[in-house]
């Protein structure tokens, strides 16, 4: 499937910078309040008396749920309305609920705030994702979508690596305060300098009524390239939500690091060279789709391929030395798949449902990603606990790499697919 030439622009309309920066700045803080509350779990246990299984209720399962599901009426609302007063209400609904997190009394009331923090996040990336297709042309949205997927990694290291300085200095209390205030100011920038872009600014067709959120996902099911799409999507954010939860035990258990140190460690090798990756992937599968996106997705595909060996050697050396050395690869190519897939979400999908498509996808993801990603791992070391002791949570990771293997199938189905659209577009002329 080739970008269509049609186009009534080829490169992207005024204010697509500061739309980009506005959004990553807003996505970044969303990652940010979402982490940082697993660096305050020694406090807040200290401080309640609650029990691991209440911090991971706290952190996890609910999150997830309110996250996941609130963000289809919210994507619905983003495809008839305003997108960037969505992403405004939105940003302003999760900073002052991590704000006002900060002056909880109890469990029952930290737990009820994070749950308005996961309904205030739900609006963002959908209607992020919206925008950003109205303001970049198809063979630019992959690089633009990557820039946006950064806020992942900015999100992450800054909810470990600040979250833990504050924590440490002036208390968890402080930590997210720290974290929620900014959001206010910058929903105030953004109400300023976010411009809203015309709906399908770069289709010649004009865009329709909003379908229903079920209409949608039959579409995305019906069509094949979509469908395998969003199956390898869910089954690489599986495997990134399962090792992301579980390296720092790892790094602590096999290797012996402190807390500090794995932080420092997992910020470095998977934030900033996996941020370095989802950039260089995105502009690769702008330049490689240009002849057809099935180029960009066997990209894809040849990248998870290559680089499984040296994340298993990685995982299975006893040598941090080794290890790290292995794992520079797997750290700079854990993010390629997130910026395009991200983009041909968009690209796939007809304009009145893009945001819809986006928080189907995000569900899926949140659902069974989050879901079962760390549950798989914990349960697998578990079951190896007895034979191999405390080299079972190692071996653990090992044997689950391999699960991204499913994940590069599907996206070799999906660019099996474009590419039979884009011969059927040559013959066509």
């Amino acid at each position: 499937m080739k970008p269509p030439n049609n186009m009534i622009s080829t490169v992207p309309i005024p204010g697509h910078r500061s739309a980009l920066t506005l959004l990553l700045a807003a996505f970044t803080l969303s990652i940010t309040d979402r982490m940082i509350l697993s660096i305050l779990f020694p406090n807040i246990k200290a401080e309640f008396g609650v029990s691991d299984t209440q911090l991971g209720l706290l952190g996890g399962l609910s999150f997830a749920l309110f996250y996941a599901t609130m963000g289809l009426p919210i994507a619905r609302l983003a495809d008839q309305r305003s997108r960037k007063w969505i992403v405004i209400a939105s940003l302003l609904t999760f900073s002052a609920m991590t704000t006002l997190s900060s002056l909880s009394v109890g469990f029952l009331m930290l737990l009820l705030l994070r749950l308005g923090v996961g309904i205030g996040e739900a609006g963002v990336n959908p209607a992020s994702h919206s925008m950003l297709a109205d303001y970049f042309p198809p063979h630019r949205r992959a690089f633009a979508m990557a820039t946006l997927m950064l806020g992942a990694s900015l999100g992450v290291m800054l909810g470990f690596i600040w979250g833990g300085f504050v924590a440490e200095r002036f208390g968890w209390r402080a930590a997210l305060l720290s974290v929620g205030l900014p959001g206010l100011a910058l929903a105030a920038a953004m109400a300023r300098w976010l411009k809203e872009p015309a709906r399908g600014s770069f289709e010649t067709s004009v865009p329709g009524p909003a379908p229903a959120i079920l209409q949608t996902a039959r579409w995305m099911w019906s069509d094949l390239a979509m469908r395998h799409l969003v199956a390898g999507s869910v089954v690489m954010g599986m495997v990134t939500y399962g090792l992301t939860q579980w390296v720092p035990t790892f790094l602590i258990r096999t290797h012996g690091l402190t807390q500090s140190k794995a932080g420092l460690l997992m910020a470095g090798v998977f934030g900033i060279l996996g941020a370095v990756g989802a950039l260089a992937s995105g502009k690769l599968f702008d330049h490689l789709s240009q002849k057809g996106y099935e180029r960009g997705m066997w990209m894809i595909v040849l990248v998870m391929v290559v680089s499984l060996p040296f994340a298993v050697t990685g995982f299975s050396s006893d040598d941090l030395k080794t290890a790290l050395i292995f794992l520079i690869i797997p750290g700079f190519t854990s993010n390629f798949f997130l910026g395009p897939t991200i983009a041909m979400v968009q690209t796939l999908s007809p304009v009145p449902m893009r945001a819809v498509a986006a928080a189907v996808k995000m569900l899926c993801l949140n659902l069974i990603g989050l879901g079962l990603g760390p549950l798989i791992v914990g349960g697998l070391s578990d079951a190896l606990g007895a034979k191999h002791g405390d080299n079972a949570l190692q071996i653990s990771l090992t044997y689950f790499l391999f699960v991204g293997l499913w994940g590069a199938v599907h996206f070799g189905l999906c660019a099996r697919e474009l590419a039979k659209r884009t011969k059927k577009a040559d013959l066509n002329g």
